[in-house]
């Protein structure tokens, strides 16, 4: 079996200054459109997900460059719980290393936001 993980934390100030920065541009650079809807405008919310597209990037060994920012998306399920989609680049490198299961986690305060993902393959 193979196994993965990766972990990221950012300041949520940081993307609450990209925002004010770069606004929309940097939305739709950085998320998807079901990523910024499910968001709901919660910079706590984007920071996690930030970070959470980070840790993915991480645990495939790339880092963000490789792939794109939206080839990750983490969405929240039927009870809000994150769930994982890979697209693109991102997705061709997992199945290129056989990694076939996803768990992922976030979490924030006010001020830090953190993400650890695993995959299984």
């Amino acid at each position: 079996m193979r196994l993965s993980s990766g972990v990221d934390m950012i300041e949520i100030d940081r993307v609450r200054e990209a925002m004010a920065r770069h606004g929309d541009q940097f939305l739709q650079r950085v998320y998807t459109t079901a990523e910024i809807n499910d968001c709901g405008g919660r910079i706590e919310s984007l920071a996690a997900r930030f970070t959470a597209k980070e840790a993915v990037a991480k645990a495939l060994g790339t880092g963000i460059g490789d792939v794109r920012w939206t080839d990750i998306e983490v969405v929240g399920d039927e009870n809000r719980a994150p769930s994982l989609k890979l697209h693109g680049a991102a997705q061709r490198i997992a199945e290129e290393k056989g990694y076939l299961t996803w768990s992922i986690s976030l979490s924030h305060t006010h001020e830090h936001a953190v993400a650890f993902a695993v995959a299984l393959g």
